[in-house]
């Protein structure tokens, strides 16, 4: 399997390894296969019922060749053994052809611990073999440093530093990050937004004599084993419903569009999947893009979805490669005007391209609190707003006529979001017993401003550098 970088500025790859350890090109861009592995209808058909973690290990095995089939066994056996549901990532039907598929039964109740799980022992390994250690640094809005933690801390040749928005995240989702008191471990409270986060830790790749200073790595949805592991969950859900000629569509809250462009390799990789549809809320510089052409930033707005209270959505840039037909000189274009905040617009071909596939609606505030209060008084289920953010997508993807399966991806605990949770219906959702102490364990973070320096400093200080 070979990869290469969405500008090719740099020569590519044959080793997974090192697209997993590198997380960014040197580039400044994002890996990608330079082919697609596909699965036949045989093989597709052979993966229906089995074991996630069996069906984790083939599809790992199709990105990368040059690990050993046992190795790639033993990580997901281990990755997936100490989830909340012997499936994993159940479905929940929710009307005659309308589902929730749960992906919050992982440690730290949200979807980034099905892929995060598997990067650590995936790490492990992969470092032994090199005789290294990295220092991990990752951005999150709210779910990505907590799964990260879980998955990484303690592991003997891995350190790492999470950077979060300081005061724009919910306290739950904060404390699974601050309240570990595992060495190794550094929490930043970045004074800014998660685009802000985000641009600090590319920043911090940029500069090469820091990166490799540090042995810096990455687990952001930038990192590629993170989309493969994603991938994971729609071939499964999709084979568990799908029937010949009867592909399922999938309805998906998306911030930094990762988990959706999981879905798109999924599809690429031959699973039965219809439409992507992109779910956002109050801060829907994608649904805007995709419905006129024009991505156009603007100022965040808190939300009571802080997950995707983005403006930056890294794997956007992804999906643009894959929908300009591979142009890297117009993909380094367009990020560029990104990075420097500037809007920029879409080719109209690259445009329609994405059009055969993705559909994209916004969920606002009061229609999000709304749907949190119409799906407990209708099925007694309490639903986290990023959730809600989806299934209100959902409802208006079928009031415009998309017929056949849905799903809906529930993306997070509804315990980790507590307050929005009980100002819609009036419950406070618990939490699951494995996570019922953390309201009261001691935090430790730092407060920095949004400046790399101030970052630098913090990682060189953890990397002993």
């Amino acid at each position: 399997m070979n990869y290469l970088s969405t500008r090719s500025l740099e020569p590519g790859t044959s080793r997974f390894g090192e697209v997993v350890l590198r997380g960014l090109a040197a580039d400044g861009g994002l890996y990608l296969p330079v082919q697609w592995p596909r699965l036949g209808e045989a093989q597709v058909e052979g993966l229906r019922g089995k074991p996630y973690a069996r069906v984790a290990a083939e599809v790992l095995s199709l990105f990368a060749d040059d690990l050993h089939g046992s190795d790639i066994r033993a990580v997901t056996a281990e990755a997936y053994e100490g989830f909340g549901h012997p499936a994993v990532a159940p479905l929940v039907q929710t009307g005659p052809d309308d589902f929730l598929l749960e992906l919050f039964h992982g440690p730290t109740l949200a979807f980034k611990d099905v892929a995060m799980q598997l990067l650590g022992p995936l790490f492990d390994r992969l470092l032994a073999e090199r005789d290294r250690t990295m220092t991990v640094a990752a951005a999150t809005s709210g779910d990505t440093g907590g799964a990260a933690i879980a998955a990484l801390s303690g592991r003997e040749r891995v350190r790492i530093c999470v950077l979060h928005p300081h005061e724009r995240i919910s306290e739950v989702q904060r404390r699974f990050m601050t309240t570990t008191g595992a060495p190794g471990v550094e929490n930043l409270a970045v004074q800014g937004t998660f685009d802000d986060c985000q641009g600090l830790v590319k920043d911090m790749f940029a500069d090469e004599a820091f990166r490799t200073a540090v042995s810096l790595g990455a687990v952001n949805s930038i990192n590629w084993a993170r989309i493969v592991a994603q991938s994971v969950y729609y071939l499964t859900s999709s084979l568990a419903l799908g029937q010949a000629g009867r592909p399922m569509s999938y309805c998906v809250p998306t911030g930094n569009f990762g988990d959706v462009f999981a879905g798109y390799v999924a599809k690429r990789m031959g699973a039965p999947i219809g439409r992507l549809i992109v779910a956002t809320n109050d801060n829907d510089i994608l649904d805007r893009a995709l419905r006129t052409g024009r991505h156009e930033p603007r100022a965040v707005q808190a939300t009571h979805s802080p997950s995707m209270d983005i403006q930056v959505s890294s794997n956007f840039e992804r999906l643009l490669f894959e929908a300009s037909g591979r142009d890297a000189e117009l993909v380094t274009r367009l990020m560029t005007a990104q990075r420097a905040g500037e809007a920029f617009g879409l080719p109209e071909s690259v445009r329609a391209r994405i059009s055969e596939e993705f559909s994209s609606y916004r969920a606002g505030s009061e229609e999000v609190a709304d749907r949190m209060r119409r799906a407990f008084e209708e099925t007694a289920m309490l639903i986290d707003p990023h959730t809600a953010v989806g299934l209100v997508a959902a409802d208006k993807a079928r009031a415009e006529g998309l017929e056949g399966p849905l799903v809906t991806l529930a993306t997070a605990h509804p315990a980790k979001f507590p307050g929005a949770v009980e100002a819609a219906t009036g419950r406070i959702p618990a939490l699951p017993p494995h996570a019922e102490g953390l309201m009261a364990a001691e935090e430790r973070f730092e407060v920095v401003p949004p400046r790399l320096e101030a970052v630098q400093r913090a990682v060189q200080r953890l990397a002993g550098a």
